[in-house]
């Protein structure tokens, strides 16, 4: 049996450390506004609070059956396969959404380049988020990863968007 984690602790997490570390980029790229601002709490406090533990738990379900090294390869694989470049498209689309209220196909192919880029660090510091946190202490820990990642993401449309960068 499943059970979701969906924890007041948490919710709180997402939506203060999401919208802070968006409104960092937001004000050094003149972007800030308050609906972005708030939207980006919002989405932090529901999507991203109900996804991201829930699928960690299924990480450790489905990698119990593996042990030592393959173990914790394999909860990397499954970490990075999440945070995968829709992911990062799908959180540009929130930004663009909130931000100028419309979006285009440039997204996907801007959020493709900076998951390539960031493969080495997002390798390495979910490996260590995977393998040496507790599940219970892994959300924060990905969280705070996250908002330092949704900086990067902010910067992503201007750095690969027209750019011959990849």
């Amino acid at each position: 049996m499943f059970i979701f984690h969906y924890k007041k602790i948490n919710i709180i997490r997402g939506a203060v450390v999401y919208s802070v570390f968006d409104a960092m980029a937001a004000l050094y790229l003149d972007q800030f506004s308050w609906l972005r601002f708030f939207g980006i709490m919002f989405i932090g406090a529901t999507i991203y609070t109900f996804e991201i533990p829930n699928y960690f738990a299924w990480i450790e379900k489905k990698c119990s059956k593996y042990s030592g090294y393959k173990h914790q390869i394999m909860k990397t694989i499954y970490a990075l396969l999440y945070f995968n470049p829709l992911w990062i498209a799908r959180h540009l689309l929130f930004i663009e959404l909130l931000t100028i209220g419309s979006s285009s196909f440039t997204t996907l192919t801007i959020a493709i380049k900076s998951f390539i880029v960031n493969i080495p660090i997002s390798l390495f510091v979910n490996f260590f988020i995977q393998n040496q946190i507790k599940l219970t202490n892994r959300y924060i820990a990905s969280v705070t990863f996250s908002g330092v990642m949704a900086i990067y993401y902010a910067f992503s449309r201007s750095l690969f968007n027209g750019t011959l960068f990849l």
